[in-house]
């Protein structure tokens, strides 16, 4: 795979603020774009005739391998879901069935257009791994909880001693970080947020907790501490500064004017999961205009395949601009360009679809109905450019085999679901 500047020609191209251009582009190494004057040193020239160029998605917050557990539980609340169909399998979970769960979620992301995911799943060094040989971002968080789990039997000093090294060794490559992930309030203590959250000072990375998820959560952190959770979390001194390395808040379907405050002052990053929320029927959405109002910065993501069903990030986009239409009774909210900027914020990575899918026609004049028949619609993603590196070309993956990625998929769900 060759690195460089791509030449596209007689393309349409989205840019970041969601306005379409046409004409020939150089698409850099460096993620930034430019005009072509047909005479550059490039080291492909593609014909974008039939292609539309935009940005990849940008996945806030996923469990990457619970790809294992797709489709299982269906139809049961959140709480009767987990202890019933995740809790009881993960029981029996190991590196290598990780390894394969990551795999074919990563063969997903780049079918869909997504180069980027904050993951939040057991063994993030092997997660680490996959991502960074398929040639995506991402940040592997290691989940920190208080009881033991399938890579931390010993719990959290354990998960912190594990995540402690993985930490100063570093992660396999300069597109992939780790991070730490404290599962949530009501599964960690607040010694364990505290030291989870000095660990992260020490080495500059990301926290990544679920949070305000549910109303329950919500009813039983008020009931034990006087406070609601993020307000809890920020009594406690628990957020890292954007500066420091930041952190993600997930879910954020129940939560206080005053908590979107301090997550604004935090410049916390609060992860808007709206198929995920809705499947588990939590009840609780999100409140973007809200968030926007409080100078919160909303990011989007699939949260697990098991709980969505789907990584599909185009169509996460889609189901976010109507629960938000729908919630709040404002068919103006988050239109076309605004969800696609929400959904690709900081993306410096580029894919084109395919504009000879049905889905995407008519094209409209000027190309102005392409970005929201994108959303809505949908369309096959062709190529994907990470780095200036090509890790999918016409509509095929390159860093993946994907065939021998959903073999190996079906071979170990048989094994992991045997003895149930």
């Amino acid at each position: 795979m060759t690195s460089g500047t791509r030449r596209i020609t007689s393309t349409w191209l989205v840019e970041d603020g969601g306005a379409i251009r046409r004409g020939d582009f150089l698409l850099h190494e460096d993620g930034s774009f430019s005009l072509s004057k047909g005479d550059e040193d490039v080291v492909e020239e593609i014909d974008g005739s039939s292609r539309l160029v935009t940005r990849s998605f940008q996945n806030w917050h996923t469990h990457l391998a619970m790809v294992l557990n797709r489709s299982m539980g269906e139809g049961l609340p959140l709480m009767e879901w987990l202890e019933s169909s995740i809790f009881p399998v993960e029981k029996g979970l190991n590196a290598e069935f990780v390894e394969v769960g990551t795999r074919a979620a990563v063969s997903e992301m780049i079918a869909t257009g997504t180069t980027f995911a904050c993951d939040m799943y057991y063994n993030p060094d092997i997660v680490a791994g996959v991502l960074s040989e398929s040639g995506v971002r991402g940040v592997a968080c290691g989940p920190i909880t208080d009881f033991p789990t399938p890579s931390y039997p010993a719990g959290g000093t354990e998960a912190l001693k594990k995540m402690d090294g993985l930490l100063q060794t570093g992660a396999p490559s300069n597109r992939v970080e780790y991070g730490i992930g404290t599962h949530s309030v009501f599964t960690c203590s607040e010694e364990t947020l505290l030291k989870a959250s000095e660990m992260a000072s020490k080495h500059n990375c990301i926290l990544h907790i679920h949070t305000s998820e549910t109303r329950n959560e919500v009813a039983d952190c008020y009931s034990e501490h006087g406070m609601y959770p993020i307000e809890y979390l920020d009594s406690i001194g628990y957020f890292q500064s954007s500066e420091d390395g930041g952190t993600v808040c997930a879910h954020c379907g129940w939560v206080t004017k005053k908590e979107m405050r301090i997550l604004a002052g935090h410049g916390a990053h609060a992860v808007h999961c709206p198929t995920s929320n809705q499947k588990l029927a939590c009840g609780g959405t999100m409140s973007y205009p809200a968030m926007k109002e409080s100078g919160v910065d909303v990011r989007l993501g699939t949260d697990g395949a098991a709980s969505n069903n789907s990584l599909d990030m185009r169509a996460e986009s889609k189901a976010a601009s109507l629960v938000q239409r729908h919630d709040h009774w404002d068919a103006r909210i988050l239109g076309p360009e605004e969800t696609w900027s929400l959904a690709t914020k900081g993306s410096q990575d580029w894919i084109t679809w395919d504009l000879g899918d049905i889905r995407m026609r008519p094209w409209g004049r000027e190309g102005r109905r392409m970005l929201p028949n994108l959303i809505y619609s949908g369309a096959q993603v062709m190529d994907v450019f990470v780095d200036g590196v090509a890790i999918r070309r016409n509509g095929k993956t390159l860093t993946i085999d994907e065939a021998e990625a959903c073999d190996e998929l079906e071979s170990a769900v048989e094994e992991y679901y045997r003895d149930l």
